[in-house]
């Protein structure tokens, strides 16, 4: 995908730069971000490639090409620019005038700084994209299994219907970073570029070291530096890029294009260390450090605290069921996916992987593991509902039902207080209602049992498969807490929505109107009597 065409200058006349229309360099990058085993995010990708350009005099070639380039093609005619480039090349003047600072700092700080401007709506991307992950396994898929037109638009439709529906962010966040960076790229770049052509007072003499002249080539014994460099912090963040779980549990044709993919981008190295040779050294500096602040940014956020810090999925390797796992009080000892021991510490998990990992636990059988991981995640936040719900699910499957009873009331009462509105919120009350139900049906206590059941006949019965089946579930112990309570008649009108749904059921309304025809006949004799 990288497409390296021959570059040719227009004459250059003494009064007047004429330049012709230049063919640019094309070069794909990797996503900006990783995430987990569906989306993963990852830090931002490298700043875009810049055209080219020679002048008559002295054949150079301004461009600079990030650590992920993306290529670009635009006409510059005459010495005019645009507005908001003139404007960069001000801000810049102006601020090498206010701070004294060499340009080779001018131009690494202003890179620095509009990288960590924009860092805050790559941690919100990050943030959507994780809600996202989470959501998505609660979704139908977006295109159906035997693609037709009509039946693809409906599918598609459906799950547009179903994401609104809990909540889950619009699948647009995946593009405002790139959006915003890419512009910003390109406008620093075109600045720079247009400073060398001009030979803007101070870029002769603005530089350190071996690179003085910001307008020259690089040359002499110390040439190499700045394209081995280039080089070598491409390979580099395309290693830290690929260096994840996900990446490398992928199979078949997806898994295969993606190693191909990562032997492309590896392979331009070499001939981006010979670009590095064509580039003036002013628009170097800007690429070397927008290139050493990608890598920092990315191993930053693959770190399990700064993850934990900003609530973001841990980029690390993460435990899984399959693989053997031993939990203390602070740390988890498991073996990884490459058959590796590893060792993460309890306190960098956020209540979210607490809650996760406790699922994963739970699901092979482990109570006490899974309850000592929840009660760390409350520990943590103890307003987590849904922590507080799974807690009180899990000690009923201890039977330990006095105190799986509080967690479930305190999750209840919380979501009443919040007015539970979106489809997430009244899915836990669903099943804290149901399971709180149940508790008390268990313990004896039929009315309270019957209230907190009674509150789930009362919602709206929901669309989603999964959630239907636990509504139904809810109802038919409604029926069974009343018939037991003797409310025959209530629970066979239960008992009569419950066989709309599954008919299956429909030998158990037939007892229960049976029970109700003979209590009604039991009740006609004895008037007989009067």
């Amino acid at each position: 995908m990288a497409v390296w065409s021959c570059l040719r200058a227009s004459s250059l006349s003494p009064t007047r730069h004429r330049f012709s229309s230049l063919s640019v360099l094309f070069f794909s990058h990797p996503p900006s971000f990783t995430a987990d085993p569906l989306f993963s995010p990852s830090p931002s990708p490298s700043p875009p490639s810049h055209s080219p350009w020679f002048s008559s005099h002295r054949r150079r070639l301004f461009s600079s090409v990030p650590e992920f380039p993306i290529g670009f093609q635009e006409t510059l005619n005459d010495d005019s620019s645009s507005l908001p480039v003139l404007a960069v090349v001000d801000l810049l003047d102006g601020l090498q005038q206010f701070t004294g600072l060499p340009w080779w700092m001018v131009i690494a700080s202003s890179t620095v700084a509009v990288r960590l401007a924009l860092l805050p709506l790559l941690i919100l991307q990050l943030k959507k994209l994780k809600r996202i992950s989470e959501l998505l396994p609660q979704l139908p898929m977006p295109v159906p299994e035997t693609p037709a037109l009509r039946s693809s638009i409906d599918q598609f439709s459906l799950f547009l219907k179903e994401s609104r529906a809990i909540g889950c962010p619009s699948f647009l966040w995946f593009f405002p970073y790139l959006s915003v960076q890419l512009p910003c790229f390109f406008l620093l770049m075109a600045s720079i570029r247009k400073m060398s052509l001009d030979g803007h007072p101070g870029f002769d003499s603005g530089g350190a070291l071996w690179f003085q002249n910001l307008i020259d080539l690089p040359a002499g014994s110390f040439g190499p530096v700045f394209p081995i460099l280039i080089a070598i912090f491409h390979y580099i963040n395309i290693q830290i890029f690929f260096d994840s779980s996900t990446v490398r549990q992928t199979t078949g044709l997806t898994g295969l294009l993606m190693r191909y993919y990562k032997l492309y981008l590896e392979v331009l190295s070499v001939p981006l260390f010979f670009v590095g040779y064509a580039i003036p050294q002013g628009s170097l500096v800007y690429w070397v450090t927008n290139s050493s602040v990608n890598i920092i940014q990315q191993l930053s956020l693959k770190h399990p605290t700064v993850s934990a810090k900003l609530g973001l999925l841990s980029q690390g390797p993460s435990p899984g069921v399959e693989h053997s796992m031993e939990i203390s009080e602070s740390v988890i000892k498991y073996v990884d996916s490459d058959l590796k021991e590893q060792t993460l510490s309890l306190q960098t998990l956020t209540p979210e992987e607490l809650l996760s990992l406790s699922v994963q636990v739970l699901s092979k059988g482990d109570k006490d593991s899974s309850i000592q991981l929840l009660r760390l995640a409350l520990d943590k936040d103890p307003e987590y509902v849904r922590g507080l719900v799974l807690m009180g699910q899990t000690l009923l499957q201890k039977t330990q039902l006095s105190e799986a009873t509080e967690y479930l009331e305190l999750a209840i009462s919380k979501l009443l207080d919040g007015a539970a509105s979106d489809a997430e919120d009244v899915e836990l009350l669903m099943l804290a209602s149901q399971w709180a139900g149940a508790a008390y049906v268990q313990q004896g206590n039929m009315k309270s049992g019957i209230t907190h059941l009674e509150r789930v006949a009362k919602l709206k019965e929901p669309g989603d498969p999964k959630s239907k089946e636990h509504y139904f579930e809810a109802l038919l112990l409604l029926s069974s807490a009343l018939y037991k309570g003797g409310q025959s008649h209530e629970a066979a009108k239960i008992l009569r929505v419950v066989v709309d749904h599954n008919p299956a059921y429909k030998p158990l309304l037939e007892q229960c109107e049976d029970d109700n025809e003979l209590v009604n006949d039991l009740v006609s004799s004895r008037k007989d009597h009067f």
